[in-house]
């Protein structure tokens, strides 16, 4: 288990457009966020997911000349609480991440995560949701995780 989740804006948006932003706070004990995030948001976030920003913003300053600023903050976070896991949706951002040997899922990962220890009892439901967003994701993939979680 992570000593921290460090969720992007991307996946804090998805989640509160599908109704399902609590489920975050059920699968994961401390869930933080940088100030570049927070700007980025939509919405209010609750008071449980919690601000806090690189202290060294030389990693942020580098990542940030290849994707948004609120990315790049959520990496160089990472990279300073090493037992960390990020929420992360952008295929760019996710490649710097797993090039710095950072933990990493996606909004698929958690709602996957979620049904595999039972914090939503149906997945199809939620991706119908999700589908209805401006999320993109195949139907192969769609598929594929329904089979996977016996739906």
């Amino acid at each position: 288990m992570p000593d921290i989740v460090i969720a992007d804006a991307s996946v804090l948006i998805v989640f509160d457009k599908i109704g399902h932003l609590e489920l975050l706070r059920n699968l994961y004990e401390n869930i933080y966020t940088t100030k570049e995030v927070e700007k980025e948001r939509m919405f209010l976030l609750p008071d449980w997911v919690l601000i806090k920003s690189p202290k060294d913003t030389t990693y942020k300053d580098f990542i940030q000349t290849q994707v948004d600023i609120g990315e790049a903050s959520v990496i160089a976070l990472a990279v300073e609480n090493k037992n960390s896991l990020i929420l992360l949706d952008d295929l760019k951002a996710r490649k710097i991440a797993k090039n710095l040997n950072l933990k990493f899922t996606g909004t698929l990962g958690v709602l996957n995560k979620a049904k595999e220890i039972g914090k939503i009892s149906k997945l199809k439901p939620v991706l119908t949701k999700l589908q209805e967003t401006n999320f993109r994701i195949s139907e192969s993939i769609v598929n594929d995780l329904l089979l996977r979680n016996g739906e």
